[in-house]
């Protein structure tokens, strides 16, 4: 039992780290990605392909696989964000991007195709994941509360204004997908090295818009709500594994709930602070 529960630890922390990176792109700059499964994939795969045949340390496949991440995301970004795609044609692109990056796994030798690859080195573990979830966080938070986080808020808010503030509006959005890439390709290798197995079919369009709805359903103005929603979005199906056919109605009612109720997510703009907390404690004076 106790492993079972550490295991759905690893995995929600794993996608809390995917999560925070999408937060800051499209939460802090307003654009929707639902190709992030692609840097997810990349990232896997650069990872267990450099530990799989080649024997490299799992910490420098890491890094490695979180390098070529970023790599594939200035690839993507840079025709994209260049030619000021607006958010709902910036989607649809990524989401192509996606697609083409996953059948492209499928056709590559050295990734094995569809067979995928089997036997991968099992290295990551539960303190891997907390120390990664903690330093990303951190950095995400650090991103926010600088000059760059602030120019991303107004990108958001209004990019016109922004732009005639003097913003350099593609190098704030490119600065936050790369960030965002680079996320979900460590939460890549980490994955791998978790379950031991990938395979293209994994990387579907199915993950970016799990991604997508935990930033949307967590608040476009916050890293806590993200946060909160990954967890919930993973831990609720795995309680009710025992009632398989009710798992993702259960999912997609949350999914629902949220919205209807709290149509700016669950926490919209607002983090949780040691002073919020106290607030939810302290008595009012009449």
């Amino acid at each position: 039992m106790a492993e079972y529960i550490s295991g759905v630890i690893t995995f929600s922390l794993i996608y809390v780290i995917a999560t925070v990176g999408l937060a800051i792109f499209t939460g802090f700059t307003g654009l929707f990605s639902l190709g992030h499964a692609a840097f997810f994939a990349v990232g896997a795969y650069t990872a267990s392909i450099l530990t799989y045949f080649y024997d490299v340390n799992y910490y420098l496949a890491l890094a490695a696989g979180t390098a070529m991440a970023a790599v594939v995301g200035t690839i993507i970004g840079y025709p994209t964000l260049r030619a000021k795609l607006r958010s709902d044609y910036f989607a649809i692109a990524t989401l192509g991007f996606g697609e083409a990056i996953r059948v492209l796994l499928e056709n590559l030798e050295i990734t094995q195709g569809a067979r995928g690859l089997p036997g991968i080195a099992n290295e990551t573990t539960l303190t891997v994941v907390v120390v990664a979830t903690v330093l990303v966080i951190w950095i995400a938070r650090n991103f926010v509360y600088s000059r760059y986080g602030r120019a991303a808020i107004a990108v958001r808010e209004d990019f016109v204004a922004a732009e005639m503030m003097g913003i350099n509006l593609f190098q704030v959005r490119m600065r936050s997908l790369i960030f965002s890439a680079m996320t979900a390709g460590l939460a890549g290798g980490l994955f791998a090295h978790y379950v031991t197995f990938i395979q293209p079919g994994m990387f579907t369009s199915y993950l970016s818009t799990q991604l997508t709805a935990s930033v949307v359903a967590g608040g476009m103005g916050s890293i806590t709500g993200p946060v909160v929603a990954a967890v919930l979005f993973v831990a609720i199906p795995e309680a009710l594994r025992v009632a398989s056919m009710w798992r993702l109605v259960a999912y997609g009612f949350l999914l629902v709930a949220i919205m209807v109720f709290r149509p700016q997510g669950l926490f919209g703009y607002k983090e949780i602070s040691l002073n919020s907390i106290r607030r939810l404690f302290r008595k009012e004076v009449s």
